[in-house]
């Protein structure tokens, strides 16, 4: 079975992820067949949209798939990782300037490189079992795939909330953010595709679109107090102050992830504020690129993913243990290395 579904249907290209057993994580193969796909539908005036979904009821993409990425690295293959990053964002840029509208449905997990595949397109679906997240610093990486340009649009410090804890938003909250346009209910959502795929016009799109189910309104007025502080020590100190049961979570949150990542994200968050989606993916991918042999990132996934034990030996015990000049080392520019748009052959 492949786990990428490519075709035409009607006016429209069609996409669907399909991995369903494994979250519908985004592998190599993936991301080239998509990118390959999207550079062939730009140029073939009988596809007017482009449709990508994802079968299964369970997930979108729950991110990238990052067991052979580990498998690689450990084997000392460290160029595994900078190649898959390198054309993941490339795709996800491509997503971003792409000609034609593309027409993204998400449905339960959606995190990581599921974001990059669905959020920074033209028009963005959300339906009620949506988890939209990125919880990168959970495993010793930062929230990429451009991720911190759109966490840095969102409002009242809701992007660097998000991108520090890792909190999984339901469709209010992802609409809110800035990550999803509209809410439609699953229910609707096949006769919504034939209808794109009928005559290629999205307008059918704002016919369909209903208020989202209210879900956590109340952390927008929390968050804008709580994440507003300069420093990464400086907030978890206000949320140890706050005496909220919220508070306390995200407190906790912040200290059981890579000290190193979570100072990373928020310099890299804060940054993107002032810089082009293609630069924020340059800036992503110089932690990216150091991500295997300096930071976290490894035993991350060992801990989370490859051993299951959920106790990560990282490089700093304690927030205040990572200093400016660690952050530097990760962000700094790459010379001949760093990210660029440009395609080789292949």
């Amino acid at each position: 079975m492949s786990d990428l579904l490519v075709r035409t249907e009607g006016c429209a290209g069609r996409i669907t992820l399909n991995r369903p057993k494994a979250l519908n994580a985004v592998t190599w193969d993936m991301v080239r067949e998509i990118d390959r796909t999207l550079q062939r539908w730009a140029a073939d005036d009988a596809v007017a949209l482009v449709i990508i979904d994802a079968a299964g009821d369970r997930a979108f993409a729950a991110g990238g798939d990052i067991v052979d990425l580990y498998h690689a690295s450990r084997a000392g293959d460290l160029d595994f990782g900078r190649r898959f990053w390198t054309e993941e964002y490339r795709l996800n840029l491509t997503m971003a300037e792409y000609p034609k509208p593309i027409v993204s449905l998400m449905q339960g997990f959606t995190m990581g490189g599921g974001v990059g595949l669905s959020c920074h397109v033209s028009h963005r679906v959300v339906d009620e079992t949506v988890q939209l997240a990125l919880p990168e610093c959970g495993i010793g990486l930062i929230p990429d795939v451009g991720s911190s340009w759109l966490l840095a649009k969102a409002p009242r410090n809701f992007g660097v909330f998000l991108g520090l804890t890792g909190y999984r938003m339901g469709p209010d909250d992802a609409i809110f953010a800035g990550l999803a346009d509209i809410f439609v209910p699953r229910e609707s959502w096949a006769r919504l595709i034939k209808d794109l795929c009928a005559d290629g016009d999205v307008t059918v799109l704002e016919q369909v679109a209903v208020p989202p189910p209210e879900g956590a309104l109340s952390l927008w007025a929390e968050t804008s107090q709580w994440f507003r502080a300069e420093t990464l020590p400086e907030i978890a100190d206000d949320l140890a102050q706050v005496g909220a049961s919220n508070a306390d979570k995200w407190r906790k949150a912040l200290h059981t992830h890579s000290p190193l990542a979570l100072h990373c994200a928020l310099n890299t968050i804060r940054a993107a504020k002032d810089l082009t989606l293609r630069e924020a993916f340059a800036q992503e991918y110089r932690f990216s690129y150091r991500a295997v042999q300096r930071s976290d990132f490894l035993e991350g996934i060992r801990a989370q993913v490859i051993d299951k034990d959920r106790q990560p030996k990282w490089k700093h015990t304690a927030l205040k243990d990572v200093n400016p000049e660690d952050v530097a080392a990760m962000l700094a520019p790459l010379g001949d290395d760093e990210w660029t748009f440009e395609r080789n052959e292949r």
